[in-house]
């Protein structure tokens, strides 16, 4: 019974959503000419999105080949496993970004979920029992309106079966937005400002979602917080690695 329920319910919405393309065709939010059917985006310009060719499979950061840890995580081994990003920083992925977050257009995430979710099912990423969105500070959110890591979670949980995601961390002190402070001095800016607030029983492999990635220190933060409150595995998982 559920299972029939479940497929009627999944052909209605298929349905609709097939109605909607031919009502409003979908347009390529990069070049503006047509889309794909459930995604924003052109095939040419989303072949034309830079990827990192070549990275530490531990930070994500571009290395000449392929390592499993770089010499940075080699020197200190962060709280993570693995990072997992779906592009380079820049270019259109960094203008879709700011489209997002500081323009608040929703359709830019939503692209930018459906293009990372994409990513990950071809480089192969491992499940995970949840997805973590890193938290804002509400002084933050209550500014922009909404949290885009959250946002990120949402819609990637479409593309993945309904893989569940809970908001469970929280900052628990404002913090200095990482991007207007020199590398050297973003760890300490992080250091100690999550609080695991919840998470469900028999959840041992977390996925951390957000935007960006550049010095990994918000996100190393946050991983530490998940391994104290009994997370065995926390990997990253990020639309772009700067």
């Amino acid at each position: 019974m559920v299972t029939r329920g479940t497929g009627n319910a999944r052909a209605s919405v298929s349905a609709g959503r097939s109605l909607l393309d031919w009502i409003y065709p979908p347009l390529c939010l990069v070049c503006g000419l047509d889309g794909r059917a459930r995604i924003d985006c052109c095939q040419p310009c989303e072949d034309e999105l830079a990827v990192v060719q070549a990275a530490c499979s531990t930070c994500g950061l571009a290395t000449a080949r392929p390592v499993a840890r770089c010499g940075r995580c080699l020197r200190r081994l962060p709280h993570f496993s693995a990072t997992w990003s779906g592009f380079a920083w820049g270019g259109e992925i960094e203008r879709l970004v700011h489209r997002f977050k500081f323009q608040r257009d929703l359709a830019a995430g939503r692209l930018l979920a459906a293009l990372l979710a994409r990513r990950l099912m071809l480089q192969g990423a491992a499940r995970p029992d949840l997805m973590v969105p890193v938290p804002l500070h509400f002084r933050r959110r209550l500014w922009r309106g909404f949290n885009q890591a959250e946002l990120l979670c949402r819609d990637l949980s479409r593309h993945f079966d309904d893989l569940p995601w809970l908001s469970a961390l929280r900052r628990r002190r404002p913090t200095h937005a990482q991007s207007a402070l020199p590398a050297a001095r973003r760890r300490g800016n992080v250091r100690a400002a999550f609080v695991v607030r919840r998470l469900p029983p028999g959840v041992r492999h977390v996925a951390l979602i957000d935007d960006v990635m550049t010095t990994g220190a918000t996100l190393d933060e946050c991983a530490r917080a998940l391994k104290r409150a009994g997370v065995e595995r926390v990997d990253v998982w990020v639309v772009a690695r700067a």
